[in-house]
């Protein structure tokens, strides 16, 4: 088990701050720039020194704040995968893995250079140097280099790493894996548990699709990519009716009663622009369904993504929006199932 409770202060305006474990597979960190993805991997990897707390990996304390232990990056059993590409420009592909390899014994550390470049597909680009070499092979070297010596997790910011790349990482490498990524489809595809991380610190965790699908906050709702976040007052609360109306300027949302909550408390509601339904002004009644002003209509290569005041975002594919033709009285349909409510 790995166990990173760290805190480090970057500045007055910043600071590092986060409890958690890992499991197996690989944990995605999700966050904006900035929020402290970057830093909080080159603090597990010792290239970064918290002012307190405590990292373990597998039982071993690689930093302890109090009993002033601070393992240095080489002895940590960390693999890293930078940003950058941090391959010895003077050295071969190979060359590059066999320095990563060099405390081994010289026939272990000649077999496992050659099932790292025959596992990671470098053998036309093993004698090149990193400049003749084309990127995906640099990338794929540099997780084999972050990798031959064994870690017990590997670490991988921002690299580059596709949902294939991860597989072939995962048939060669058992151990738990801390990403950074901006992709929450990546996430969703390779990952089997996402943190999001805002200003240093995680604002919430769990399996890809449920954060996705059931943001506890509204910062957490940006995150996640909610196009129309709205808030508004609770109205009514009707618990036998199992209803609450959400009142907002210039529309009003029925949602399911909201337990723990009182009458003119202000709460966040989000719904994602694909989850919200264009219909006639003559179509049938049905709940949730508001008038809405088009302000603007931007063509996308399967979609077409519809601005409304409000303002309201909804996106369309190619033949829903065709099917409305010359629409001019637009209404705009919200789902109840889609709604997410949040303080």
């Amino acid at each position: 088990m790995t166990s990173i409770r760290v805190k480090k202060r970057v500045s007055d305006a910043f600071a590092l701050e986060v409890d958690f474990s890992l499991g197996a597979g690989i944990t995605a960190l999700i966050g904006p720039p900035g929020a402290g993805k970057t830093l909080l991997l080159e603090v597990v990897a010792g290239l970064a020194t918290p002012d307190e707390g405590r990292i373990l990996l597998d039982d071993a304390i690689l930093f302890d704040g109090q009993a002033r232990v601070d393992l240095p990056p080489v002895r940590r059993g960390c693999g890293y995968v930078s940003q950058a590409d941090s391959l010895f420009p003077h050295r071969t592909l190979r060359q590059n893995l066999e320095f990563a390899a060099r405390r081994f014994p010289r026939l272990e550390r000649h077999r496992r250079v050659a099932e790292s470049i025959e596992h990671f597909a470098l053998v036309p680009a093993a004698a090149l140097r990193p400049a003749d070499a084309g990127p995906a092979e640099r990338l794929r070297c540099s997780i084999a280099r972050a990798l031959i010596g064994g870690p017990g997790l590997l670490l991988a910011d921002d690299a580059g790493i596709d949902e294939a790349l991860f597989g072939l990482i995962g048939a060669h490498f058992r151990g738990p894996i801390l990403m950074a990524a901006r992709d929450f489809d990546l996430a969703c595809a390779a990952a089997s548990e996402m943190a999001l991380l805002d200003r240093g610190h995680i604002v919430q965790r769990g399996v890809p699709r449920q954060l996705l699908d059931q943001p506890a906050t509204v910062e957490v709702a940006r995150l996640a990519g909610y196009e129309n976040l709205w808030q508004g007052t609770i109205a009514t609360l009707d618990r036998a009716a199992n209803q609450s109306r959400l009142e907002f300027g210039g529309f009003a949302l029925t949602v399911p009663y909201l337990p723990g909550h009182l009458r003119g408390d202000s709460v966040w509601v989000a719904i994602r622009a694909a989850a919200v339904r264009a219909r006639r002004a003559d179509s049938p009644p049905a709940p949730n369904v508001i008038p809405a002003e088009l302000v603007r209509a931007a063509e996308r290569a399967q979609s077409v993504r519809l601005e409304f005041a409000g303002p309201i975002v909804a996106e369309l594919s190619l033949s829903q929006f065709a099917g409305l033709g010359d629409n001019k009285n637009w209404l705009l349909e919200l789902p109840g199932e889609s709604l997410r409510v949040m303080p």
